[in-house]
């Protein structure tokens, strides 16, 4: 899916005045089928980019366009047959504490069902290999029939983040996928997310914290602060200077906060090449 904003503003729900923007001006062209991810200092506004573009958030000023169609300017059919191509995976997955994991995996389908297959769903799962298969990438498939509420917080993030997998949805947005888990569980997270991207053709915008990961896995990075678009690079491109600068207001709240540290030992070089293509 190609996206475009243009002069994007989003003001906190609470306040009309420039003090409450989240975010100012954000302009950005994604091609159809790019993986991009989003990063900066928290309270940036990286979430409420990821609303912007789920068509959850009506941005204040600006505009936005999905495959050259404006969301807002759609019918009530045609918006919501917009946002059954989207598929928005926020940082806690919304899943039901009692509810089994295939029916939460399966959930991810639900914007191309009918509500009577919607409803069937919850008695009789009707797609339990595509189920079984989308938790296999996270090593989870012996938990299909186990209950949400008996899974640690890391296996509910990997179940959040199967729904991804199952939706065959066009743009993937992926809100802090990794906050739950450890190093190795992240890679394997990140690259089944790349590797069904890839498969399927989407387009896969993530926002991550762990600045190592965007390095290692994405080919063009977004650096996102106070609000602005700081640098919008390939990854080859994004030295240590522009990570100081990017999060350097965090350092000043927070001097124990090391980017070298953050950035790891995958700090971009000419010949870098990011696993997600």
């Amino acid at each position: 899916m190609k996206i475009n904003l243009e002069q994007i503003t989003v003001r906190h729900p609470s306040t009309a005045s420039r003090s409450g923007e989240v975010l100012t001006r954000v302009s950005l062209a994604i091609a159809s089928g790019e993986k991009v991810a989003i990063i900066g200092p928290s309270g940036a506004g990286k979430t409420s980019l990821l609303h912007v573009l789920a068509c959850a958030q009506l941005p204040s000023l600006g505009g936005l366009r999905l495959n050259d169609q404006d969301p807002w300017a759609l019918s009530n059919t045609a918006l919501k047959q917009l946002r059954a191509q989207l598929f928005l995976a926020p940082q806690i997955a919304p899943l039901v504490p009692r509810q089994r994991v295939v029916t939460s995996v399966l959930a991810g389908q639900l914007p191309q069902l009918s509500l009577f297959q919607s409803l069937r769903n919850l008695v009789y799962p009707s797609n339990l290999q595509g189920a079984h298969d989308a938790l296999a990438h996270f090593d989870l498939a012996e938990k299909l029939f186990e209950r949400v509420d008996r899974l640690s917080g890391g296996e509910r993030q990997r179940v959040g983040l199967a729904r991804a997998l199952i939706s065959n949805a066009k743009l993937l947005l992926i809100d802090e996928p990794l906050s739950a888990l450890d190093p190795q569980r992240g890679d394997q997270a990140l690259a089944s997310l790349c590797q069904t991207a890839q498969e399927s053709h989407a387009t896969l915008i993530a926002t991550l914290h762990h600045v190592e990961m965007a390095l290692k896995f994405f080919p063009r990075i977004i650096g996102l602060a106070q609000g602005h678009v700081q640098f919008d690079l390939p990854v080859a491109q994004v030295t240590p200077a522009l990570l100081e600068e990017l999060y350097r207001d965090q350092r000043a709240v927070n001097p124990a906060f090391d980017v070298e540290q953050t950035a790891g030992s995958s700090a971009p070089r000419p010949a870098f090449a990011p696993v997600c293509r």
